[in-house]
């Protein structure tokens, strides 16, 4: 088995299986959001997936920060120079450091789909029409504004650069209206051009606002002097988004719902360039870089990409890019016995290869076509000969049977017929041997286990389950908000993938058995499974990255490693190995680093002599007898820090503070202080007691085990230096050590 009984079987959840990370998700139909970093100069574009949002550094377009997960998904996303806005349902909050909610805004009676952070105060517009102003730090409502519905649905919103206290709103009836928020009044109406507006955005000149509107105009208007200064008309259907160039070319990019992107020179007033299929689903947003000539556009495809415009001709070049299924995949595969690469083939007709160690390592194996020497010249999308949309790597039929599934190992061939049940068929014997029911829906996938011992299954009724082979029970069983349509184990056991029903993801559960006791008890007949949510997304670690933080974050947090992990766990010290191996070597190292003087090859030989007029030699003086020859060290020395410190310990058994000491001494000076222990050096026995009490207790803690090893050996060669008397002391601990030294005069 994958492991041994101690957790519940009625524990809620799965026991076996725990949500680890999703793959794939790189944005939906909401507008991504440009933030640059202060410090890193750098910008970090944001996007929505689902109930969090994603941050990308626009340099690599690699992911450095995952907020935490909502309980609903978002519906609208802003960001400040200091936080990040997210609308769900009524709700807003603000989030720190791309991660934590710090404020939570209550108070719309529908839901919220307009934010634009003004200052220190945030606007938003909910379904109803209602505007409300917030103060970001107290969350209180700063003001309210109400509007009819049928006469001015707000449906975006903007500040005019330069306008104290000014917000523009754009309705779906076509007019505008320019309000000061300060003294809540309305200061001016424009009529309008009898289209709704779908976007309001400020060009690099003061005063002039672009308007996007929903028949596919685009109005650049002075709204100091309510004057029309230009007008573009787009084929495309309604502007979806617009944004300019600023680094001194008059160019303005509009967004469509097909994907096409139009862009248009402000000087000749004409379209000059399109990037056809830039998305296959509308743009859902693109922003220029500020003074750099790069275009960041995302959409419903489950695709950020950046643009470079670095050709003649003013056409974008795709830079980089983060893709992922635009339509839900249908199957998934392990595609080496490392489980490293998932193969992955969606309704969007590509097949794909998702890496669970780095994104950089993502693939897309393309859209077949059944002329490929055509389908390069007409491109992909315009591609008659193209494949329909993968629906499996390999699949059978036989009579009644909806899947089957051989295991690899076992022999054993699984069967999921029409009635929701699963039997299983002994391929040598060819005879049914288990037959598993339970499932209240169409199965639509399953896998085995590497060893072959279980057989994960998956079916229409959101349930996930887990069928032990040998004792033929279901050993677990949890529900997911969308039902699985492929499962896929990896080759080493360590994680479960899985693909939902009208999701553009893979889902990786980590197996909990690899790693701690967890019950195979069978399941009661009666279990009722709970529903997990799906896991979420995590940032790629990458030496090369760094983390995002708020935009004026003045240092970088690091992550500082708990002092142990786990009170069972054996933990080491992490101190640099040349604080500690080197200890029982220092002799060696001093001879080396610190050689003793060369004798001369010859000397002149010379004999002391009496000063004097008669030449006599002096001969040596003898020492009286009643002279000792054996210096007291316990007079001359006094006692160290350390060695009160272990004093102090006798009393009080407390430890921590002469280890603490130790660490931060050198080897020279830990040697030191051990030969300072002893009473030839002016020490005491008590006090090397006290020492080897203090080893015990570091071991007892489990803490610090390199240190303890190499503070005990260097104290047993010391004593075995300073003395040739050998006895036997013991000490307690979870390994008792015996070893022999002199504790005695």
């Amino acid at each position: 088995t994958f492991g041994r009984a101690s957790m519940s079987a009625g524990k809620k959840g799965s026991a076996v299986f725990s949500g680890f990370r999703a793959l794939g998700l790189y944005s939906n139909h909401l507008a991504h959001v440009l933030r640059f970093h202060k410090k890193h100069r750098e910008f970090y574009v944001l996007t929505a997936v689902g109930q969090c949002f994603h941050t990308y550094n626009v340099k690599k377009l690699g992911i450095v920060a995952v907020s935490n997960a909502l309980p609903e998904d978002i519906s609208s996303l802003a960001a400040d120079r200091m936080l990040v806005y997210a609308a769900y349902g009524k709700l807003i909050s603000a989030f720190a450091k791309n991660k934590e909610v710090v404020h939570t805004y209550t108070g719309h009676q529908a839901d919220v789909h307009l934010l634009l952070p003004f200052g220190d105060h945030l606007i938003s517009v909910d379904k109803d029409n209602a505007v409300i102003i917030w103060d970001v730090e107290s969350e209180d409502t700063y003001l309210q504004i109400s509007y009819d519905k049928a006469s001015f649905e707000v449906s975006a919103l903007m500040h005019p650069s330069t306008y104290l206290n000014k917000i523009l709103f754009g309705s779906s009836q076509g007019s505008l209206q320019l309000w000061n928020i300060k003294s809540n009044k309305l200061l001016f109406t424009f009529p309008g051009w009898a289209s709704a507006v779908t976007v309001l955005q400020q060009t690099p000149a003061v005063d002039v606002v672009g308007v996007g509107l929903a028949s596919g105009q685009i109005i650049i208007h002075n709204i100091r002097f309510d004057e029309t200064l230009m007008k573009f008309q787009q084929d495309w259907g309604p502007v979806t988004a617009l944004s300019f160039r600023t680094d001194r070319h008059p160019i303005m990019a509009s967004g469509s719902p097909i994907g096409h992107i139009g862009l248009w020179d402000l000087e000749e007033k004409k379209l000059v360039s399109q990037m056809r299929d830039a998305h296959t689903t509308a743009i859902a947003g693109l922003t220029f870089l500020q003074n750099e000539p790069l275009l960041i556009t995302n959409g419903a495809d489950n695709a950020i990409r950046v643009w470079i415009f670095d050709v003649a001709g003013g056409d974008g070049r795709l830079l980089r890019h983060r893709t992922g299924h635009s339509a839900p995949p249908k199957k998934i595969q392990h595609n080496d016995q490392s489980g490293i690469n998932i193969l992955s083939a969606g309704q969007d007709g590509t097949l794909q290869s998702f890496s669970t160690v780095h994104e950089r390592f993502n693939k897309s194996l393309g859209h077949g076509t059944l002329n490929k020497t055509r389908a390069k010249k007409k491109g992909v999308t315009h591609d008659t000969a193209k494949l329909p949309a993968i629906t499996t790597f390999a699949s059978g039929c036989l009579n009644d049977v909806d899947l089957c599934l051989i295991s690899p190992n076992s022999g054993m061939l699984a069967i999921a017929l029409d009635d929701f049940t699963v039997h299983i068929l002994d391929m040598e014997t060819r005879r049914a041997v288990r037959r598993f029911s339970g499932h209240r829906g169409q199965i639509n996938d399953m896998t085995f286990s590497p060893d072959g011992r279980w057989l994960i299954t998956a079916s229409m009724d959101c349930a996930i389950r887990t069928w032990d082979l040998p004792s033929g029970s279901l050993v677990d069983c949890f529900l997911v908000d969308a039902a699985a349509v492929s499962l896929s184990m990896s080759p080493t056991g360590n994680f479960l993938a899985s693909s939902h029903v009208d999701g553009l993801g893979i889902y990786l559960w980590s197996n909990n058995t690899l790693c701690s006791m967890v019950s195979l008890r069978p399941l009661p007949a009666d279990y009722e499974p709970t529903v997990i949510m799906l896991p979420g997304t995590c940032p790629s670690k990458d030496t090369e990255e760094e983390e995002v933080l708020d935009a004026d974050s003045s240092e970088m947090l690091e992550y500082i490693s708990p002092a142990q992990l786990d009170e069972h766990l054996v933990t080491l010290s992490l101190l640099p190995d040349s604080r500690w191996k080197n200890l029982l070597h220092l002799d060696i190292i001093k001879d080396i680093t610190n050689p003793p003087p060369k004798l001369p090859k010859a000397a002149p030989f010379f004999i002391p002599t009496i000063p004097g007029l008669v030449p006599q030699f002096a001969l040596p003086t003898t020492p009286s007898e009643d002279q000792s020859k054996v210096v007291n060290f316990g007079v001359l020395v006094q006692k160290s820090t350390f060695y009160l410190q272990l004093e102090n310990a006798l009393d009080n058994s407390s430890y921590e503070e002469p280890v603490k000491l130790l660490r931060e001494l050198g080897p020279s000076a830990i040697e030191i202080e051990l030969r300072a222990l002893s009473p030839d050096m002016g020490g005491e026995v008590r006090v090397m007691q006290s020492f080897l009490k203090m080893i015990s207790s570091i071991l007892q803690s489990k803490r610090d085990f390199d240190l303890a090893q190499a503070y005990l050996a260097l104290f047993l060669k010391v004593r075995y230096e300073q003395s040739a008397d050998v006895y036997l002391f013991t000490f307690p601990c979870n390994c008792t050590y015996h070893f022999y030294i002199n504790l005695t005069q």
